[in-house]
């Protein structure tokens, strides 16, 4: 089961206050990003967090799953209307994760490739 565009907006708007969210549709479902990091991804309409010990230390409760068959376990977040809780979750979770690499030119590509 696909997620819905609204549980995806809902989350997204719950999330404002750790940054800029934004949000990308992945192979169906779809992928979280806190300034410009992914942090999250949306399955099947939950909400699934990269475990890092700063969000692992701040939610211990969580519950770790994987989000989709052969994926590596994410904390599985149940209580999505606590906006601050998550906000601080996202916040902690972003702080801990690497910078995205530098994506390459299209013209960098070819002559690598």
């Amino acid at each position: 089961m696909a997620s819905s565009k609204e549980f995806v907006e809902y989350i997204a708007d719950q999330l404002s206050g750790a940054g800029e969210i934004t949000y990308r549709k992945m192979f169906g479902e779809y992928g979280m990003y806190c300034n410009g990091k992914i942090f999250a991804l949306i399955c099947d309409d939950q909400l699934f967090v990269k475990i890092t010990e700063a969000g692992r230390n701040f939610w211990p409760e969580l519950e770790e799953a994987p989000p989709y068959e052969g994926a590596k376990p994410y904390l599985l977040v149940d209580d999505i209307d606590d906006r601050e809780r998550l906000c601080t979750l996202a916040a902690e979770t972003y702080k801990e994760l690497p910078e995205p690499k530098p994506k390459k030119k299209k013209a960098e590509r070819k002559k690598s490739g």
